[in-house]
Parts: structure tokens; C-alpha cells; sequence
């Protein structure tokens, strides 16, 4: 048989599949995410009614590819009688499978989008810089604003209102490629409800948003920081300076620290896009008039950060007396200061503290860093205790390592 016929016969085998889980009363839900396939098989007690709520919500990330048909989901427990079961065959990983179940089909479609959300997020860990915001775009240019906000601070109201004017492209990750790109995940809206539900999946076409450009590109990256409980304030739009970016931008991203070079990684995105902003407001309607200068292209920063000197060698025992640097995932210097980043951590040294760091390259006693910071940073009285007091503390993050005794 050819290769030809090959696909042809599973295409075949394939529909005659789906024709039988439909004659079972089944619907499945085939779905991308970010890139990852997924396919969702409901329980019985979910009704045409409601997986018709679902395909309607998710449509925009619905796949053409043929996956793998999930199994029958699991028999419902006493208190958890929705369910579904959920097969994804991802790029990076091999088929998996998982279940759900929950009280009401309200919770079982939350869980659903948040396990869907997780599982895309960890099957692209290390390939994409995956911010938590929202992301609009141009629909003339495929320009996104990415908008980086904690849960519950109005990414989804911000999404709402700019989607109206502009490409809605995601209102919880935006997934950025090495050259710019943006990976759209224009997933249902996640709606609060009243206090203690779980909040409702909503389609973007019940909010009447505009469809996501065939080619999005990052073009800004904002900060939200809606102020709550005050008289209406016009919003203003400023920028942030590079470390303080930095900073506020990693605890909002997932699993940077698995790109090659993270922070490195992080300040080439910024610099690329002409820096970070922030925007102050009360109101979600004042966004899309204050934001609109940042869809066209930024002049581009002067470059201001360095990748903070060669990784050292670790020595198997560090010589007893001595005091030397761990081995960071990444670490960079931005105008004196010097960020680095242990696992998902990351520490902002200032002062002595990258000379101190600095000095710890190799392994040194702390008479020898004390004379290094003193030649960088002069000797005034209450030097000495000054740069034993930051080893302390760096040793205490795990940002130096003293011998064991």
C-alpha cells in the first residue's frame, strides 16, 4: 500500500471513530493549545446542551488534526458526577491522558481550561516566553500588546473591552517564539460569577471580540495596575526601567527559568520591543485610547544590561575557610545593580552585593572578599562588618556557599 493510501485508510478509520463515539452519544471537543493537541471526551451525565456551550466556547482554538480518541471517562463519584477524560498528543511529550470530574459542569468546564492551560504551558517549558496577560493585536499589522497582570487584576475586563477594536489573541498566556511571534491561545473568557461559583467559560464572540491576525508579533509589553476604589482618574502610561521590569515580569511568566539563558533571554525580549510599560487606571474604557500609541513601533532602547561575568567552576569541596559563588541559572548586570536567578528565584544585589558576588567567582576567604569590595567600593569606617553582614545574607539565599566545617 502507498503512503497514500495509508493516510487515507487512517482518515477512514479515523471518521468511522468519531461516527461510532457519536452514535454512543458522545461529542468529542478537538482542540489546540499552544500548539499542543488535545482532545476532550465528555461523561454521560454532560448534556448536548452544555457540550454545545463548550464547543461554541472553545471554538476558536478548535483542531483539525486527528488525535488519538480519548477513553471512556471515569465512572462519576458520589458528589462528582461530571466528568470527562482528556487525551493530548503533544510535540515535545508522549500521548498522555487525564481525567476530570466535578459537582457541577460550571467546575468541570474551569477545570477543564485550567488543566488544558498547564498542560500547553509544560509541554512548551523552555521553548516559549510565556507571559501571564492578555494579548490584543492590530488587526492591520498583527502588532500585540501583551498586558501583565496577576489573576483577578482585569486582564479578562481589559481583554473585553480592547478585543472590541482589536484581534483578540489570549486573555491568560501570551507565548512568545525566539523571532517575535506570537503563538495565539484565544481561549473562552473566564467570567466571574458570584462570590463562591466558579466562573463561567464564556465564548469571545459572546463579547463580540475581534478575531486574532493570521501573523501576531509582540510589539509592547504593559504592566496593569488598575486602581480600585478611588474617583475616576485619567490612566498614564510610563515606562519602567529595565531591572525593575525584569522583576515584576518573571514571577508573571511560566517555566522561564527553563529557557537557555533566562534573564538573558527576558532582556532581549524587552529591548526588542523598545522596553516596559506601565499603565495606571481606573477605568478598562480609558485603556484603548491610552494604549493605542504602543500598537506602532517603539524607538529602541539604548542597551543597558550585560550578562554578569563567566560562570565559575564549582569546586566538588570548597577549601575549608572559604566562601564561594553557587553556580546560577543566569545572571545579569543592569546599571550597577545585578540580578540573578537560582532555580525560580531570583535576588536583586545592590551596593557592595555584585562586588561581593563578583569576588566569589572562585573560592576565597572573607578576608580576600573584603579587600576586593574594598578596592571597588573605598574603605570607610565599618567597612569589614558591612561586607561580613552581605555574606551572611548571600550565603543565606543560597547565593554564596561557605565551607562546611
Amino acid at each position: 500500500m502507498t503512503a497514500t493510501g495509508t493516510t487515507e485508510s487512517a482518515g477512514l478509520a479515523w471518521k468511522q471513530r468519531m461516527l461510532e463515539e457519536l452514535a454512543r452519544g458522545g461529542d468529542l471537543l478537538c482542540l489546540d493549545v499552544l500548539g499542543q493537541q488535545f482532545v476532550v471526551r465528555w461523561g454521560s451525565v454532560v448534556t448536548w446542551q452544555q457540550r454545545a456551550s463548550m464547543s461554541s466556547a472553545w471554538a476558536r482554538c478548535v483542531s483539525s488534526h486527528e488525535p488519538l480518541l480519548p477513553p471512556v471517562p471515569a465512572e462519576p463519584l458520589p458528589g462528582e458526577s461530571f466528568t470527562a477524560s482528556v487525551t493530548c498528543t503533544s510535540t515535545k511529550h508522549s500521548e498522555g491522558t487525564f481525567q476530570l470530574a466535578a459537582a457541577s459542569f460550571e467546575e468541570l468546564a474551569e477545570n477543564l481550561t485550567s488543566r488544558l492551560t498547564v498542560a500547553a504551558i509544560l509541554a512548551n517549558a523552555g521553548e516559549l516566553t510565556m507571559l501571564h496577560a492578555c494579548g490584543v493585536a492590530d488587526p492591520a499589522t498583527g502588532a500585540v500588546v501583551a498586558l501583565v497582570a496577576k489573576s483577578g487584576t482585569g486582564k479578562t475586563t481589559a481583554a473585553s473591552v480592547l478585543a472590541r477594536t482589536y484581534g483578540y489573541v489570549t486573555d491568560e498566556t501570551v507565548a512568545i517564539a525566539w523571532d517575535g511571534s506570537v503563538v495565539p491561545y484565544p481561549k473562552p473568557l473566564s467570567v466571574k460569577q458570584e462570590a463562591g461559583t466558579s466562573k463561567r467559560q464564556a465564548s469571545p464572540d459572546e463579547f463580540g471580540l475581534q478575531p486574532a491576525p493570521a501573523l501576531p508579533y509582540i510589539q509592547s509589553i504593559v504592566l496593569l495596575n488598575r486602581v480600585e476604589g478611588a474617583r475616576h482618574m485619567a490612566p498614564a502610561l510610563e515606562r519602567v526601567p529595565l531591572a525593575d521590569a525584569v522583576l515584576a515580569l518573571v514571577p508573571e511568566s511560566s517555566s522561564q527559568a527553563e529557557v537557555v539563558d533566562p534573564l538573558q533571554s527576558l532582556c532581549r525580549l524587552i529591548e526588542s520591543v523598545g522596553g516596559v510599560w506601565q499603565v495606571t487606571y481606573s477605568e478598562a474604557a480609558d485603556l484603548p485610547s491610552a494604549l493605542e500609541p504602543l500598537f506602532r513601533l517603539q524607538p529602541a532602547t539604548q542597551t543597558e544590561w550585560a550578562p554578569a561575568g563567566a560562570k565559575s567552576v564549582q569546586e566538588p569541596q570548597i577549601p575549608v575557610g572559604c566562601i564561594q559563588r553557587t553556580t546560577p541559572k543566569d545572571a545579569v548586570a543592569i546599571a550597577g545593580d545585578l540580578l540573578i536567578m537560582l532555580d525560580n528565584q531570583i535576588v536583586r544585589l545592590s551596593g557592595i552585593g555584585p562586588a561581593v558576588w563578583e569576588a566569589c567567582a572562585n573560592p576565597v576567604s572573607l578576608d580576600g572578599i573584603t579587600k576586593y569590595v574594598g578596592s571597588v567600593h573605598g574603605k570607610p569606617e565599618g567597612y569589614r562588618e558591612a561586607v561580613a553582614g552581605a555574606v551572611d545574607q548571600l550565603v543565606a539565599k543560597s547565593i554564596l556557599e561557605r565551607a562546611s566545617n
